[in-house]
């Protein structure tokens, strides 16, 4: 695994931090895909020859948590709730405002590198759905048009970089 000599350190540094090797796999886990954009069958395995685990037992953390990711994503990160209140008030709608206006496709990659947009369970906002999360930020009590604001200054910072 071809790993940035600074996430190589954060390995080594977060490892004794556990009693048992094996309680490091998150941490690890999220450093790798920090630094290589997705966790990869390679990754897992690596993981799991550090950790002294069998591969399996990674790749189940990996597969369980809807933070870790196995595909490439765009390089803004979208995630629209879909749980039962944000469903209810609109999510849906929102979603499908986000996927026209990037002119791309559930989970996949927009056209110009931009973008992904997916779904996700629960954003831990229930009472001010719908939310989307982009990248790290929370937007809350969201609609159409406030959707159309968010991809507006997502096209103009893309523009600006």
């Amino acid at each position: 695994m071809n790993l940035k000599p600074e996430t190589l350190a954060e390995i080594e540094e977060a490892i004794p931090k556990y009693p048992e090797k094996r309680s490091a796999v998150m941490p690890l886990l999220h450093a790798i895909q920090k630094d290589q954009g997705l966790l990869s069958n390679g990754a897992a395995e690596w993981v799991a020859e550090k950790l002294g685990m069998e591969p399996i037992n990674v790749l189940s953390v990996i597969t369980f948590y809807p933070f870790f990711r196995q595909h490439k994503i765009g390089k803004r990160h979208i995630r629209v709730c879909r749980t039962l209140s944000c469903a209810m008030s609109g999510g849906a709608k929102v979603c499908d405002r986000m996927l026209s206006e990037f002119d791309t496709k559930l989970n996949g990659i927009s056209p110009d590198g931009e973008v992904t947009i997916e779904f996700a369970e629960c954003l831990a906002s229930c009472g001010s759905g719908p939310v989307m999360l982009v990248d790290d930020e929370l937007y809350e009590n969201l609609d159409e048009a406030k959707a159309q604001e968010i991809c507006n200054r997502i096209k103009a910072e893309a523009v600006q970089a």
